[in-house]
């Protein structure tokens, strides 16, 4: 893959700065996405280079607890669902469809009802995980961590080899959605309604992003033990990528980092 002239002058000048804006990222079969809070990039395995800008939604709304959590969630997806993101118009409906489905298997009688919505999830992740996308998610994990390090420079050489684990992956996000989402229908004490399995899903997924917020800034090692599952999930998850694939995640780092470093 051809690099674009300013790549390694700008993983240089990142290197060598004072700090670095927390970056995060999603692999998908023919590229990788990069985000900061501000900006997004896309760069493919075909050498192009997509960029965008992230949502900014109102300040009131991202101190509001639990409702922070979704709107959070809401801009991480953005650059997937947005007219002029990195997902076409066919593969945006797809998204939405699965998305949107457990609205409508709730409507089933048990057990078709889970037997859909399990179908409909194992399907959905199957599709997101086609191609080479394990390993460009590995190659994810390990440009955000050169960017962390300070080896930005010698991982695109190929001298530095960060880890392909990262404790801030949607799978460690994953993991702790599922036994919270678990436990909040098991404890829901209203009566029950065609729209309650809907609102235990988005409060759930509310609970689980304030829990998420709370292991990442902590130190504290019996509150990072929950990363645990999703770190182990990750070995399914991620494959070691190639120098190559390493060099599309970082020139999606190159594209983001050169914007913030202006």
């Amino acid at each position: 893959m051809e690099s674009r002239p300013s790549v390694c002058s700008v993983l240089d000048r990142a290197d060598a700065a004072a700090s670095l804006p927390r970056l995060g990222g999603m692999a998908r079969p023919d590229g990788v996405v990069i985000v900061s809070e501000r900006f997004w990039a896309f760069a493919g395995r075909d050498g192009t280079v997509r960029e965008g800008e992230m949502p900014n939604p109102p300040r009131a709304l991202r101190h509001v607890p639990l409702l922070r959590g979704l709107v959070r969630l809401g801009a991480s997806l953005s650059p997937l669902f947005r007219r002029s993101g990195v997902a076409r118009p066919r593969e945006r409906r797809l998204l939405l469809a699965a998305v949107l489905a457990p609205c409508v298997t709730i409507f089933l009688p048990e057990p078709f009802g889970l037997l859909a919505g399990l179908a409909i999830a194992l399907g959905l992740i199957a599709w997101m995980l086609r191609g080479r996308t394990l390993h460009l998610h590995g190659a994810e994990h390990r440009a955000i961590a050169a960017a962390e390090e300070r080896s930005l420079d010698a991982s695109w050489r190929g001298e530095a080899r960060p880890s392909r684990f990262s404790p801030r992956c949607g799978t460690n996000f994953a993991a702790l959605v599922a036994p919270v989402t678990f436990l909040f229908d098991r404890l829901w004490v209203l009566p029950t309604a065609v729209f309650t399995p809907l609102v235990v899903t988005l409060v759930s997924l509310a609970l689980t992003m304030e829990l998420w917020q709370l292991v990442q800034s902590s130190k504290r090692r019996a509150v990072r033990v929950l990363l645990v599952p999703g770190l182990a999930l990750q070995r399914l998850t991620t494959r070691e990528p190639s120098l190559e694939e390493t060099r599309v995640a970082l020139t999606a780092v190159a594209a983001v980092l050169e914007r913030e470093l202006v």
